[in-house]
């Protein structure tokens, strides 16, 4: 792959790293969830994803871009993150998980996917970032991924070849951890006044579920009402 096809292939993680950057406050702090409009990054839209955190070591995707779902076979919504991750490599990922949600680090991972009948070689590039909920507490990420080579047989499962981990403001590199080592105690959430949400834009938007009071209880004095059938569509 020459190094023109590189830079190409890995604009999507440039495109989003830097938005993300542009977002960091004056003293670098993690910029909101509710910040994040994916109108400005909608040329990256079908490569990036939103998380999670539910578990020390785990993220679940929120809203994932085509291209995830197209390596899997399914939706990714939903699902761990760890899903992309062959099961040998799952608790390095998860120590880098942890990384990011305890200290806010910028993450960093270079993937080779298995190979076998129906898969021919497949690598990619992974890019986490950190976010704050409303709440103030670091338990949301940005990410994307972009893959190098024809998907073929599906679900695709990548070994991590490397990971990195730098600050995200200084850039300083950081020791990735490793997988044995002790995941950081989770955060205590950080109770702020709720943002007033900016109106929800298309591609990584999430739906909201709708309130539906209690039914009213029954009298003696009244015959049982009708059953109704309500089908709810909402996630």
């Amino acid at each position: 792959m020459t190094e023109r096809e590189q830079e190409r292939r890995l604009a999507p993680l440039r495109q989003i790293e830097s938005y993300w950057r542009n977002l960091l406050g004056d003293e670098g702090q993690i910029p909101l969830r509710s910040q994040i409009d994916p109108r400005n990054i909608e040329e990256a839209l079908e490569y990036a994803f939103l998380g999670e955190r539910i578990a020390p070591m785990l993220a679940k995707v929120r809203v994932a871009g085509t291209h995830l779902n197209d390596l899997m076979g399914l939706d990714m919504a939903g699902m761990p993150l760890s899903t992309l991750i062959a099961p040998e490599d799952r608790e390095q990922l998860g120590a880098a998980v942890s990384k990011l949600f305890s200290d806010g680090l910028v993450i960093r991972l270079h993937l080779v996917a298995e190979e076998g009948f129906g898969k021919g070689r497949l690598s990619g590039d992974m890019l986490l970032l950190p976010l704050r909920s409303d709440l103030g507490d670091m338990s949301r990420m940005i990410g994307a991924l972009v893959t190098h080579g024809r998907i073929g047989r599906t679900p695709r499962r990548f070994r991590i070849e490397s990971i990195s981990m730098q600050a995200p403001r200084q850039g300083e590199a950081v020791p990735a951890p490793a997988p044995s080592e002790k995941p950081d105690p989770a955060p205590r959430p950080v109770y702020k006044p709720a943002l007033k949400p900016a109106a929800a834009p298309r591609g990584l938007a999430e739906g909201a579920t709708p309130f539906r009071g209690a039914p009213p209880k029954e009298t003696k004095d009244k015959r049982p009402p009708y059953l109704r059938l309500i089908i709810s569509n909402d996630d």
